[in-house]
Formats: C-alpha cells, structure tokens, sequence
C-alpha cells in the first residue's frame, strides 16, 4: 500500500467516508421513517376527528403539519441513526472482506474507521445547529397548523402564562396571542406585573399590551394602564409602556414552551430562561442536556463499531444485536439521568453528563482494543 493511499482524504477514506454517507441516507429514510409512522399512527385519529358540523380536517394541512414536524422527529433519533449508518457501513465492509485486506496491508482498522467518525462529528454539529434553527423558525409554523388541527382556531393562544426579566421582575399573562390580527402583533389581554424595588413594592395593571415600535426599538404599549405603589395607601398613576419589566414575544413563547414542552427548548432559548430564572433546575438540565444529546452520535458510534468489529462475518448478526442493545441501554440511562435533574434529584451537570461519559469511557476502551 502506498504512502499516498494512508493520506487524509485519500482513497481509502473517499471510500469508506462515501458508503458511510449512503448507509447514513439509508438509516435516515428506515429511522426516521419509523418514528414517522409510530407518531402517526398515534395522532393520526385525533388529527383527523371531524369538526362539529361533520366537516373533516383537510389531508393537506395534516401533511404540511407532519412535514413541519419531521426535523423535530430527527432531532429525538438522530444518534440512532448515525449509529445504523456506521454500523451499516461496517457491515458493507466485512461483507467484502475490505477490513480484512486494510489489516494485511497494514492499516489499522481506527485509521480505516475515521471517516466514519468523522462523519459523526459532522452529524453532531448539523443536530445542534438544526434545533437551534427549527426552534426558532419551523416550530412557529408547525404550532400554528396543529392549533389550527386540535383547537379548530386560526391563531394560538397562551392562557395563565408566566414571564420573568432578568431583574427578577414577573408578569403574570391571562392571555398571550404571538400573532394576532391583520398584520399579525402580539398582544396581551389582561396583564398584571410585579417589580422588586428596594423598599417598597410596585405593581403595574393592564387590560390590554401591544408589541408595537417605540423609537429605535419595540416595546408593549398598554391600554388602561396603571402603576400602584406602597402599601396600603398606595399611589396610582397611569402608564402607556411597560417599561420595567423586560420580555419580548419570542421570550413569552419560550416561557409557555418551556411549560408544555421543555424538551423542544432550543439551548440559545434555555440559556435565556436560565439567565431570567438561574434557580430553576430544569432550565439548567436542558442546558447540559443540549449540549450532550448531540454527542451522542460519536459515543454510541465509539461503543458500536468495536462490538460490531470484534466478531467474524458468520457472527455479525450478534455483534450487531450487542450494538444496537447498548444503544437502548444509552438512550434508557439518558432518559433517567435527564429526568432526574429535571426533577431536581441530582445536579443539573450531573445529569447531562454523566451517559456520556459512562458510555463513552465505555466506548473508548473498545475502540483501543480493536485489531490494528
């Protein structure tokens, strides 16, 4: 074998990286296909229950509600399928007897392996950036159509919603519309906040907020708006703009967000809570959690294709059933070490990390115990 074939982005790894990115397309569409069909076949009856006049929802808005969906299916298998993709990958290989010839010729089988890892590196960042980026734009529209499919309403409503500042100011929200009227705004209906002064405690009351444009920047004008202070005789006075308490739309959204559905928080959206409410464990908990999820796609690759390796042709059927077992081992230890920091039964640090590096302390050890 020449010195040119062992080189970064030589042959060997144009092979290997390119069977890794058809195996990858493969596990994608099985996958990915699967957890479709399951949420469907699950949500499917209730999407399609017919209004009260006997009408039915259209298919086209359940399709285009599914197809909004899809990134966010992804997103809670995609560590499953980059290990499918190399476990496929590795499979393709010894099929053929290729690992068997790199080993005569005196490449290691890690080196022949690093495209494939270096392919799980690349889907741990794509998976990071694509919550960060349906988060703030995909799952808008994907809520709207399902309001749209559950509430029989065209634009969504956000009841007893509470939000915080930075300062450590709240309000408390009885109605929150993201995107009312025609041009959409946000709007508030019935509003009641409280700010922390030292000394004294001020409130402010509003029957109606609008997010509307105030000089260089946006603010909530308030209709009826009124500020109380002190105690029992306590001064009124009226108020147009909330300027005391800080919180945009997109940060209200994340406060109902992080109420209904926390685990569909972005990190950039978690770590905001976090600043707004830096006690909160479950804030902290996703934090670590956004962060460590995506790892996953190197550490159940470094656990499975050492297993899947250790064994000759005739036995791959087993060293494949031990990957993918340690797979559902990895998700189930996640799934408990994450709810428990949630709960707040163990450091938030603990709990995203602690799989991880179970595993892939774990996945380290085999990885250097295979054949060179």
């Amino acid at each position: 074998m020449s010195r040119r074939r062992l080189m970064i982005g030589g042959r060997i790894d144009r092979y290997v990286g390119s069977a890794f990115l058809w195996s990858y397309a493969t596990a994608f569409l099985v996958v990915v296909g699967l957890v479709f069909l399951i949420d469907m076949a699950a949500n499917v009856d209730d999407l399609l229950e017919g209004n009260g006049d006997g009408s039915r929802q259209p298919i086209g808005l359940i399709l285009r509600f599914y197809a909004l969906n899809l990134p966010f299916l992804f997103l809670q298998s995609g560590p499953f399928v980059t290990l499918t993709a190399g476990l496929f990958t590795v499979t393709r290989l010894l099929r053929h007897s290729e690992i068997a010839a790199c080993l005569s010729a005196g490449i290691s089988a890690r080196r022949v392996m690093g495209p494939v890892f270096v392919g799980g590196a690349l889907a741990a960042v794509a998976m990071f950036g694509l919550r960060e980026w349906a988060s703030h734009t995909v799952i808008h529209k994907r809520d709207a159509v399902l309001t749209k499919l559950e509430s029989r309403e065209s634009e969504r409503v956000f009841e007893d919603l509470w939000v915080r500042d930075l300062a450590g100011n709240v309000a408390r929200l009885d109605e929150f519309r993201p995107a009312t009227g025609d041009p959409p705004i946000a709007e508030i209906r019935g509003l009641r906040g409280t700010v922390r002064q030292v000394g004294r405690m001020v409130n402010i009351d509003a029957e109606r907020a609008v997010y509307t444009s105030r000089g260089n920047g946006e603010g909530w004008r308030l209709v009826n708006g009124i500020r109380y202070e002190g105690g029992a005789n306590r001064a009124e006075s009226e108020v147009e703009w909330l300027e005391e308490i800080e919180f945009s739309p997109a940060v209200a959204v994340s406060f109902h967000r992080a109420r209904t559905n926390p685990l569909e928080l972005s990190f950039s959206e978690a770590l905001e809570l976090g600043r707004r409410d830096p006690d909160n464990v479950v804030y902290q908990t996703l934090m670590q959690y956004h962060l460590t999820f995506p790892l996953a796609n190197l550490v159940l690759l470094l656990v499975g294709i050492p297993l899947l390796m250790r064994h000759e042709r005739a036995r791959g059927v087993e060293g494949l059933a031990r990957a993918l077992l340690l797979c559902v081992f990895y998700f189930g230890a996640d799934f408990i070490f994450r709810n428990l920091g949630i709960g707040g039964s163990l450091d938030p640090l603990l709990a995203g990390w602690t799989p991880v590096l179970l595993f892939g302390s774990l996945g380290i050890v085999l990885f250097d115990s295979m054949r060179s």
